[in-house]
Parts: C-alpha cells; structure tokens; sequence
C-alpha cells in the first residue's frame, strides 16, 4: 500500500492534524483486517464503495464516514481495495467545526454526507467526480470552511484549558489542579468535557497516557517493557500492559509483533 501525509491549508491549521491518501497496490489481498487504537482525536475518512467497502464487524460503513472518539480498539474489515482519504482532527473538532455535542459520535459514526445534504452541500456526488486525490481533498476543506462559517462557534476556552492541561502533560496531571483553576467542581467539568470531547477528563487523560507510551514503543525509546511503564507514570509493568491491551487491543509484544501500522493508531493485522 502507498502511503502519503498531507498538511491542511492555513484555514484549518487550527482543527486538523494532518490528511493522508492511503492506496492499495496490484499486490494486496482481496480481504484485510485491520485494528484502529484509540487515540484522543475524531476523524473524516471518504472511501469509494467502487473500490472496496468498509465494514465495522458486519456492519456496512458509509463512503463519506465522519467518527467521534474510541474508548478501545475497533476491528475494520476491507473488502476490495484501499482509496482512502483520511483527516485526522484535533479532540475539539466535532464541536468546533459541526457543532454538535462530541458524545453523539463517541465509539459511533455518521454518513457526513447526509449532514452535507441537509445544508444543500453534495458532499458524496462532488467528491465523486474526480479520481485525483488533492482535488477531493480540496472539495473536503471547502465543505469544512462552509461548517466552520456556518457554525460560528466561539472558542471554549476553559475546556481548551483543560484539553492542552492533559496533551501537554501526556495524561498526567492532576485532574483536580485543572478543577481549581477553572472553579469547576468534577461533575461540572466532566459534564463540560464530555460534550466538548466525547469522552470523561479521566478517560482522555488514560487515552493521552497511552498514546505517549506507544510513541516510545514506536521510537524503540526503551530497553524493557518497565522503562515505559515507570516513565509513563504506570504504577508497574502489569498496569502498563493492561492498559495498552484495553487502547490497542493486544499486548506491547504483541503489537510488535503481528501489527504493522499502515496509517499511524491503524494498523494491519499480518
């Protein structure tokens, strides 16, 4: 498969990570099992049913799919090939570019297109009419613009507070500091939260810890399975396994193992 990372457009610098083209060559199977890992942020991906079609256990995902947050790994299934567009945003984004309340997508998805549609926007029929990768990525940040215009959301500025508490802290700072500082009791900051995120401060926080591990797992920034857990804030090596089995869906080892990531928090089962 070809791989290729896009940076947004200066306009969406502030909601995307980054975008990605993912391809199949002549050589890939027919039928591919994959397993995401939860990673703290939703996402958009827009694959040709023409090409090969998605499936979520036996469930047929839309070619236009816009999803909210994992709690845990999920198992996709590829019948066909890859032709994939992918946007990776920032936690904030279903709130910040749609508007909507982040739980309604938390370990669930949407056909963006029907949401396109609503605002007379063919999202589907315009991205159909070119094969060309950068023009459908093109069609896709015009209709983020739109949303964006559209909803006119101000910035939240505690809760951005509270997200970047957490980034930049890889998950371990006190959930109470962040409480003090805001004067939010726990219940008020993880109803606020959860609608902001999709997801509890807590379990975000968990998420955020995770993911720094993987990044020394991924980096080989280690000589044993302990130097991760301890550095990461673990309380032992069991508690670390634990967790990244919970996230990843196999053990460290594991991963090493039998995953081969061909988009990064995606990865190949071989």
């Amino acid at each position: 498969m070809n791989y290729t990372q896009i940076n947004p457009p200066d306009s969406l610098k502030n909601y995307i990570r980054y975008c990605w083209v993912l391809k199949s060559t002549g050589t890939d199977p027919a039928v591919k099992v994959f397993r995401t890992m939860a990673d703290g942020c939703p996402g958009l991906l827009f694959q040709p049913s023409a090409n090969g079609i998605l499936y979520k256990n036996t469930d047929k995902l839309p070619e236009t799919l816009l999803f909210g947050q994992s709690t845990k790994y999920t198992i996709l299934n590829l019948a066909g090939s890859f032709n994939t567009l992918g946007i990776y945003f920032y936690p904030n984004a279903l709130q910040s570019i749609f508007g909507v309340n982040a739980m309604e997508l938390t370990d669930s998805c949407m056909d963006l297109n029907l949401l396109a549609e609503k605002n007379d926007f063919y999202l589907k029929e315009l991205l159909l009419t070119t094969n060309d990768s950068n023009e459908q990525l093109e069609i896709l940040f015009s209709y983020l613009n739109f949303q964006i215009r559209k909803n006119n959301r101000q910035v939240n500025l505690p809760m951005e507070y509270a997200l970047s508490s957490m980034i930049t802290s890889n998950g371990n700072i006190p959930l109470k500091m962040i409480q003090d500082y805001l004067r939010l009791s726990e219940r008020s900051l993880e109803r606020k939260f959860k609608e902001y995120i999709g997801i509890s401060p807590k379990l975000f926080s968990r998420i955020c810890r995770f993911q720094a591990s993987l990044s020394q797992l991924r980096n080989h920034d280690y000589d044993k399975f302990s130097d991760i857990a301890y550095g990461n804030n673990y309380a032992d090596q069991s508690h670390f396994i634990r967790s990244f089995k919970e996230f990843a869906g196999f053990s460290p080892f594991q991963y090493q193992k039998q995953a081969r990531e061909v988009v990064q928090n995606l990865s190949e089962l071989i």
